[in-house]
């Protein structure tokens, strides 16, 4: 007898599937395994004891409203302190152009329940975030990949695909998730120029641009794009959403992010979140002002740049001490996240469960691309391990790759 439940699942679950890497987490999460494989921040630099204070504070001066719901947008004072850091760095929006979100993974389903209809066509960097496909296969979106290299995006390969009459963009430009590559400046302007020819908007999704070890910050494609349209005002009508995140700057366990938009866009965004959640937490929202305030995370960001960019070192020093010849990588120079690529006799994909014998994991790269590819990459996270970690666990997927290139070829 069918399954009462599986009988009436509804059709667009057929399209639903689980995390490749969150499965992945399940085996690289093994007593004893050293894990490559989760793009977690290090729990090394939360500020816990800034945390406890802040909590205490906000809860001994504001606890009845920290406790209450609040407002679908979000809290205010948040939003304009997120409007004005943003504007430090180009992106010039007042804080109804801002909506809190719980986490960028809902900023994402929120912009494929406004936008995407079944059929429509999403063009994406290959690879591209996995998080984003699986949030948008769920309505049916139909994704055309765009070449992309250690520079970001190709321009030549975006225009090319135009013709497709794609509904958005989708562009991760600084030290992208998984190849940790950032988008040039000269991409950048030339990709806001296609869209803005071809009149086909832009998803920004930026987690990682406060996380930049080397090289000079890069204006955003918000910036470019209200830059070209000679809109400088707060209130922000260019072609562009951009998601930004705290999870990486405080900690991922608060599930706060938001999106810059036009207004218009904001509107049906808000309207969706009110189905899905009613508003993020409000008590989170008021921890991160409470946090934040008094210039904390200015003061708190370079102490995270400087862990990470240790680690992000040694793991590169330690790729050209003890993995084979023929074994290239793509330097980031921010972010989580090192993009290795091994032979083309490698299948990463099998490789991972003798890696994890081995007691080290990492992401085979391959579900990264929406049709299909990469299966000699590796996606390695840096952030998470101890610098101890990463000297052992990399030894370790070091021998693993020796071992799989001395295997005979098949034939």
């Amino acid at each position: 007898m069918e399954n009462i439940w599986v009988k009436n699942f509804a059709s667009r679950t057929q399209r639903m599937q689980s995390s490749t890497i969150r499965e992945l987490l399940k085996i690289s999460n093994l007593p004893g395994v050293i894990s490559f494989a989760g793009g977690l921040p290090s729990p090394d630099v939360f500020p816990i004891k800034r945390f406890i204070e802040s909590c205490t504070s906000l809860l001994e001066e504001n606890g009845s409203q920290a406790l209450q719901y609040g407002t679908t947008e979000g809290f205010m004072p948040l939003r304009e302190m997120i409007a004005e850091r943003s504007a430090r760095f180009g992106i010039h929006a007042s804080p109804e152009n801002v909506l809190i979100t719980s986490g960028s993974q809902q900023a994402l389903d929120l912009v494929g329940k406004v936008f995407i209809d079944v059929g429509d066509k999403i063009l994406v960097e290959s690879p591209t975030y996995l998080g984003a496909l699986q949030a948008w296969k769920v309505y049916g979106a139909e994704f055309i990949s765009v070449d992309t290299d250690e520079h970001g995006m190709i321009p030549e390969s975006l225009e090319s695909k135009m013709d497709q009459n794609p509904k958005f963009v989708y562009v991760l430009p600084n030290f992208h998730n998984p190849m940790g590559c950032t988008l040039t400046k000269e991409r950048r302007e030339k990709i806001v120029e296609i869209t803005q020819k071809y009149q086909v908007p832009i998803i920004e999704d930026d987690p990682y641009g406060q996380l930049r070890y080397e090289g000079e910050h890069l204006p955003s494609l918000l910036q470019i794009d209200a830059e070209r349209r000679g809109n400088n005002t707060t209130d922000y009508k260019g072609n562009v959403i951009y998601l930004g995140t705290f999870s990486k700057t405080l900690a991922p366990g608060l599930r706060l992010a938001w999106a810059i938009a036009p207004k218009e866009a904001i509107l049906k965004l808000v309207q969706a979140k009110q189905g899905s959640d009613l508003h993020t937490s409000t008590f989170n929202q008021m921890l991160a002002c409470e946090v934040c305030k008094d210039g904390f995370l200015d003061r708190h960001i370079p102490v995270i740049r400087e862990v990470y960019k240790k680690r992000r070192d040694l793991m590169i020093e330690l790729i050209d001490e003890v993995f084979p010849p023929g074994v290239t990588y793509i330097r980031p120079h921010g972010g989580l996240f090192l993009w290795v690529t091994a032979p083309p006799q490698v299948d990463t994909t099998e490789l991972l469960p003798i890696a994890v014998e081995k007691k080290v994991a990492f992401v085979p790269g391959a579900p990264f691309f929406a049709n299909g590819g990469g299966h000699n990459t590796m996606r390695l996270n840096f952030s998470n391990a101890s610098e101890e970690g990463i000297r052992i666990g990399m030894t370790r997927l070091g021998e693993v790759l020796k071992q799989a290139l001395k295997q005979p070829q098949s034939t």
